[in-house]
């Protein structure tokens, strides 16, 4: 407390200004619990086509970063794993209250809802309804499908309203050292982000649309996958190479989009984004060193564009996860001068 122009004025910085505040706790809650849920099904299918396979616990591990590891069909894939754990590493946030996991729920929480929609457009096939019938995971699979869809109903429901209203004690001018606005540390590589963001999506979008008009692919056939669960013929969980790529190509250059006008809130959302792209980029590296791709991947110019997309992917996704992170460590283990001078206005406080 200091004295004013003859009143009292609180300076006190905010004891955790990274989390959430009170009148938001039972959203975070709410939100929170509903992903945790959701994450766990998804793991505990994981965890039954494991076994349904034969394959033990050194085999899966081996298959999360070795495609070739397995054969058989999955009832899950790669991308519902790392979704999982982005789910249940969202979930542990929110319960923590931690407001960097609200753009990250909302993300997950959209994924789910279009999810969700394209499964409710393929059970108006009359043939695919008859599928949940004959199989005996039938069931399991839709109780799902409907948990993701009460889990993209609730997120938004509960954190779209907890917004940040920070009042005069909570906005501090610009700090005298650093001469930067709260907030300002993201701004640049906010920027970053976003650039990296709309160039990997534009460039998947470019790829994407080459692939249709090539002949390579049933142009009618993919993009009807992307809406209709159907398409596939037959009862899995696992998102089709349609869905999973229209919706990160759009999730890139939305994100990439909001990153480059320095909106602070998206810092989750952009981290969950890159952590799994950077996983499944990953994975797929692996895969072409196994194929033996490498040795022949500039024999062709197509080859040339891949390993330059994937590289790009592999560079773009890391510098994300490490930018929106946000971490303050030196060279040599210390914490940078920038800290300390962010410390009076709080600008690395949220986390």
């Amino acid at each position: 407390m200091v004295m004013q122009d003859g009143g009292a004025v609180d300076v006190r910085p905010d004891p955790d200004p990274g989390r959430a505040a009170q009148e938001h706790s039972g959203g975070y809650l709410a939100a929170g619990l509903c992903l945790a849920v959701c994450g766990g099904a998804l793991a505990a299918w994981t965890v039954y086509d494991t076994v349904q396979r034969g394959a033990g616990a050194g085999d899966f591990v081996e298959s999360l970063f070795n495609p070739g590891a397995f054969s058989a069909t999955q009832v899950v894939g790669p991308g519902e794993w790392a979704f999982a754990a982005a789910l249940l590493v969202v979930a542990v946030l929110l319960l923590a209250q931690r407001r960097v996991a609200r753009t990250a729920a909302l993300l997950c929480g959209f994924v789910l809802l279009a999810a969700a929609l394209r499964e409710g457009v393929g059970l108006l096939d009359a043939a695919y309804r008859a599928q949940y019938d004959a199989d005996p995971r039938g069931g399991w699979a839709l109780a799902t499908h409907g948990l993701g869809l009460v889990t993209a109903l609730v997120v938004p429901a509960a954190l779209l309203p907890a917004t940040e209203r920070r009042g005069p004690r909570a906005r501090p001018g610009p700090d005298a050292r650093s001469g930067l606005a709260p907030g300002g540390w993201w701004r640049r590589p906010s920027r970053i982000c976003g650039v990296l963001f709309l160039v990997l999506g534009v460039a998947r979008l470019a790829w994407t649309v080459w692939d249709l008009t090539s002949g390579r692919l049933d142009t009618a056939r993919y993009l009807r996958g992307v809406v209709d669960a159907a398409v596939p013929g037959d009862l899995r969980l696992a998102a089709t190479a349609g869905f999973t790529t229209v919706g990160t190509v759009i999730a890139l250059l939305l994100l990439g989009v909001l990153a480059f006008r320095g909106r602070r809130d998206v810092r989750g959302a952009l981290l969950v984004c890159a952590a799994v792209q950077l996983y499944l980029t990953v994975r797929g590296v692996v895969w072409l060193t196994v194929s033996g791709f490498f040795n022949h991947a500039f024999d062709t110019v197509t080859g040339a564009l891949s390993m330059a997309l994937t590289a790009y992917a592999l560079a773009a996704t890391t510098s994300v996860v490490v930018l929106a992170t946000g971490r303050v460590w030196g060279a040599y283990g210390g914490v940078r001068a920038e800290a300390f001078r962010a410390a009076p206005d709080g600008r690395y406080g949220e986390r």
